[in-house]
């Protein structure tokens, strides 16, 4: 079987489970399944980018993907008037205040020679600079909190539509890598790992806390949608009447017709961003930074910038991360901080580009299908094995309801042996890197 062949049908049995899971449970539940698979591959793309291609270890995905939804609540929610004449401008003026702060702070680190002098004028700029701030700061906070919390609580966002976040995600998560870039590329891997965690759980911590920003714990629900809602398609005459000629009833059939639409869309975006990662696989930019990845000291002997390189595709893979961070918000229709979970977003994703195949785009594209597939459905499935083989247990057995009780973790052990299998078989993934 050619190399070719063999990698159409491993999509071909993909496409198969999520046809047979239609067929045996429902075609809502696979097409459910789609749209996150669809998801996971862009996530995976923007990690393949980073590890496959350059070798940087970032383990801070969770944090891009939060800002990603962070976008979707400040460009789609419907700004909260009562809060902003509460608030608002004092939240500016206290956020414009920090950073001209940090810029004269730069300025007197950059401009005045190293003395007593200019030490002790960082400290009094720095120290007058955070009284302020919070002087500023604090106040406003406790009176946008204050309007509406059951509701509110928070400054919203812009109104406009929430298609319009997804570019805007990758935007914020871009910023977040530049900065995280500018100061941690220049470690080795392993303490590299470190600052993107400990990083991302900033971020995620400030998502929680800062309910001015996001609601914190309260959750933003009821987001803008790109796709028309299911309540105005079921009272669509036409609609109800297209919906019968197929034989679907109007609730089902709006539905199916809903998350066929986000399909599209995300469909749209993957196959996009397959594109583009393949044309720079192939050219003389993603020629370089396999060589950077490979041999740095080589490639650096060779006059290649190593540093700006891996800055620039540590801001392209964060940048995909945050975009797909806004479509997933999008998606659930709603930003729940508290489901930002490293083992989400940040194992499953490193699981995906391990087993699909680091280094290859179209490998990285099926474990993001085959590792969230596995994810989901492997639960069940759980529950249905111990069923089996506790049938002929008595009821009440100790032993019976251990077994039973154990199902839910059949997720993780499922994770662990497929990884541990392909690693010993096909260490290079299903699809290696040519």
């Amino acid at each position: 079987m050619t190399e070719q062949l063999k990698n159409t049908a491993m999509f071909a049995v993909m496409a198969g489970l999520l046809i047979y899971t239609g067929m045996t449970e429902s075609w809502n539940t696979a097409l459910g399944l789609l749209n996150f698979c669809l998801i996971s591959a862009i996530l995976a793309i923007g990690v393949n980018l980073q590890w496959g291609f350059a070798g940087l270890f970032n383990v801070g995905v969770m944090g891009f993907v939060a800002l990603g939804g962070l976008a979707a609540v400040l460009v789609s929610h419907d700004p909260v008037y009562e809060a902003w004449s509460a608030g608002g401008f004092g939240i500016l003026a206290a956020l414009l205040t920090g950073a001209i702060v940090i810029v004269l702070a730069v300025l007197v680190m950059t401009r005045k020679p190293h003395s007593k002098t200019r030490t002790l004028v960082m400290i009094v700029l720095l120290v007058s600079g955070f009284f302020l701030f919070r002087a500023l700061f604090d106040p406003s906070v406790l009176k946008i909190e204050k309007i509406d919390p059951a509701a509110t609580g928070f400054l919203g966002g812009l109104g406009l539509p929430i298609i319009l976040s997804w570019p805007v995600g990758g935007l914020l998560a871009a910023g977040a890598a530049w900065i995280i870039g500018k100061t941690a590329l220049g470690l080795r891997s392993d303490y590299l790992a470190i600052a993107t965690l400990g990083i991302a759980e900033i971020i995620i911590a400030i998502l929680k806390n800062e309910d001015w920003l996001t609601r914190g714990v309260k959750n933003v629900a009821g987001l803008d949608r790109p796709v028309p809602k299911e309540v105005d398609l079921q009272q669509d005459p036409a609609f109800i009447e297209r919906a019968a000629s197929f034989g679907f009833d109007a609730v089902e059939a709006s539905t199916l017709w809903v998350k066929a639409n986000y399909s599209f869309l995300f469909a749209a975006v993957l196959i996009i961003l397959l594109i583009m990662a393949q044309l720079a696989l192939k050219s003389p930019w993603g020629r370089m930074l396999r060589a950077i990845r490979d041999n740095e000291v080589a490639a650096e002997a060779m006059g290649k910038d190593v540093t700006a390189r891996r800055l620039q595709v540590f801001i392209i893979g964060s940048a995909i991360c945050g975009f797909a961070g806004a479509m997933m918000t999008t998606l659930d229709g709603q930003l729940i901080p508290g489901t930002y979970q490293p083992l989400r977003f940040t194992f499953l994703v490193w699981v995906m580009v391990i087993v699909g195949g680091s280094g290859n785009n179209f490998g990285a594209v099926l474990g993001g299908f085959l590792i969230w597939y596995l994810w989901i459905q492997v639960e069940p499935m759980g529950h249905w094995l111990m069923g089996v083989i506790t049938a002929g247990m008595a009821e009440g057995s100790a032993l019976k309801e251990h077994l039973l009780e154990s199902a839910a973790h059949m997720r993780l052990l499922t994770m662990g042996i497929v990884l541990l299998v392909v690693l010993r078989f096909n260490p290079k993934g299903l699809i290696p890197e040519k």
